[in-house]
């Protein structure tokens, strides 16, 4: 009787799925590629090669605005350099023309020191 019994269980067929392997569960349904419901346009109706020349096309342009970008920042430097340059000759200028009253006035208030001294004026 134990015989009959292998044979019977042998006998099974095996459900055709991915692997030939069944879940036993008969509510569970065998599991499918994705179906996307919602694409967008761009990928129904358009190209591979469309899609990929606006691609190149945005890239392009963000090119462009990086490089105007980086023009203008150049130019913002350069104008920084410009008038610190200025401001620092400026303040070099000021600093001579300080150096150079004080050392007017010391020679004046020098001449004044040897002026008291001569025999005319100390009379």
């Amino acid at each position: 009787m134990s015989v009959q019994l292998e044979e019977q269980v042998a006998a099974i067929p095996l459900a055709s799925s991915s692997n030939g392997r069944v879940s036993g569960k008969s509510w569970k349904e065998q599991k499918t590629a994705t179906v996307r419901s919602h694409l967008q346009a761009g990928i129904k109706t358009k190209s591979w090669a469309d899609r990929m020349q606006k691609t190149q096309k945005a890239l392009s342009i963000k090119k462009l605005q990086a490089d105007l970008k980086e023009d203008k920042q150049a130019e913002l430097k350069r104008r920084r350099e410009v008038t610190a340059e200025r401001k620092k000759v400026a303040e070099e200028k000021m600093r001579l023309e300080e150096a150079k009253a004080q050392m007017g006035a010391r020679k004046a208030a020098r001449l004044r020191r040897r002026a008291g001294r001569t025999k005319k004026i100390n009379h």
